[in-house]
């Protein structure tokens, strides 16, 4: 089995964050790698994953990186993999690390999620592999489904609350 997915993060105090994508990525099947490497502590690193993760087969990278944020751009720059920043809040309530993924330079693009939303990070790199692989798109279109019934259950489970002047539409 080779990683389609490398999960990158600055350091390992990202993980409580990252390992979201760790888990949805588990969930959809899809084989990741994890690492933690900085772009100010271990450039070099840096430098040599983001260089060799195409010939490794890596079709994604998610990159989470907290304040200055430049993670995410670095290895953006150093290979034609879509990369997906996920800025974490590590101070300023993560609009530091936010606001510095998501102001690349015009030729290094990075797909930016929310603020701590390494989940979404993988459900978009699941659904940029599913361009190619019909059987995880069926994968994403049954997780979907169940988002919908979700909100369903839930809108039935409300009705159970009742109050004397409520009115059910």
């Amino acid at each position: 089995m080779k990683a389609q997915v490398s999960i990158i993060m600055g350091s390992t105090s990202d993980w409580e964050v990252m390992k979201k994508a760790a888990n949805q990525l588990n969930e959809f099947q899809i084989p990741f790698e994890i690492n933690a490497l900085s772009a100010h502590r271990t450039p070099e690193a840096v430098e040599q994953f983001a260089s060799n993760a195409a010939d490794k087969g890596i079709k994604v990278i998610i990159a989470g990186a907290g304040m200055a944020a430049h993670l995410c751009g670095v290895i953006a720059a150093m290979t034609t993999i879509p990369v997906i920043g996920v800025p974490i809040s590590a101070s300023l309530e993560g609009l530091d690390a936010l606001l510095a993924i998501v102001q690349m330079p015009p030729g290094i693009p990075v797909a930016t999620v929310a603020i701590n939303g390494a989940q979404n990070a993988a459900i978009l790199a699941a659904q940029i592999i599913a361009t190619g692989d019909d059987k995880l798109a069926a994968k994403l279109g049954e997780f979907k489904s169940n988002l919908k019934q979700k909100i369903v259950k839930a809108n039935k489970d409300l009705e159970e609350h009742t109050f004397e002047y409520r009115v059910i539409t």
